[in-house]
């Protein structure tokens, strides 16, 4: 899918990562483990938000929303993105445990949640952006959300954002990053 390739190239990006970092006070390599954790986290919450009827038409509208953000290139995106705009999409996307998740994720990664936030409010737009664009190119429509999502995690297919997180999450290295990140990940799911 061309937005694995494009979220994997420009994301590896340091003028983009030093950019995104920059905006949340932290290092490069920090503002890329943020994201790397956060982005598989987010379209995980949005797949379960979108197995009902009404919340993928919550999905479908807001992708419509954002289809025509300038999301191609994320360096000149990151200049002027909307983060009071992405913190009220983390609200929707995690169903208003958007406080617990961020702190959750603080944890994980020894930052401090309001560093964690800096980031996820710039990645939740450029994500609803991306998504947009891949939504209006495939010409997809409510009943279709699921099948984007599932793409995008790499369900059975490979260089999904799963994959693309899995070398950064995989701490013991046994191929399986359900040990490493499950408590996150599980803990957050569990108190819907």
């Amino acid at each position: 899918m061309d937005l694995m390739k494009l979220l994997t190239e420009q994301l590896g990006n340091e003028e983009i990562l030093s950019k995104l970092g920059g905006k949340a006070g932290i290092a490069p390599e920090q503002a890329k483990q943020v994201a790397m954790m956060g982005l598989p986290s987010l379209v995980k919450a949005m797949d379960k938000n979108a197995s009902t009827k009404d919340g993928a038409a919550a999905l479908a509208k807001a992708l419509e929303q954002h289809k025509d953000d300038d999301v191609d290139d994320l360096s000149g995106y990151f200049d002027k993105v909307d983060t009071e705009d992405g913190a009220k999409i983390l609200q929707h996307i995690l169903s208003g445990k958007d406080t617990s998740f961020k702190n959750n994720l603080a944890s994980k990664t020894g930052l401090e949640s309001n560093q964690v936030s800096g980031v996820l409010t710039q990645l939740a737009p450029m994500l609803l952006g991306m998504m947009g664009k891949e939504k209006a190119k495939r010409g997809a429509g409510s009943d279709d959300i699921a099948g984007l999502l599932g793409d995008m995690m790499g369900q059975g297919k490979g260089g999904g954002l799963m994959d693309l997180a899995e070398g950064l999450l995989d701490s013991d290295k046994d191929g399986s990053i359900v040990d490493d990140v499950g408590k996150l990940l599980g803990g957050f799911f569990k108190k819907k």
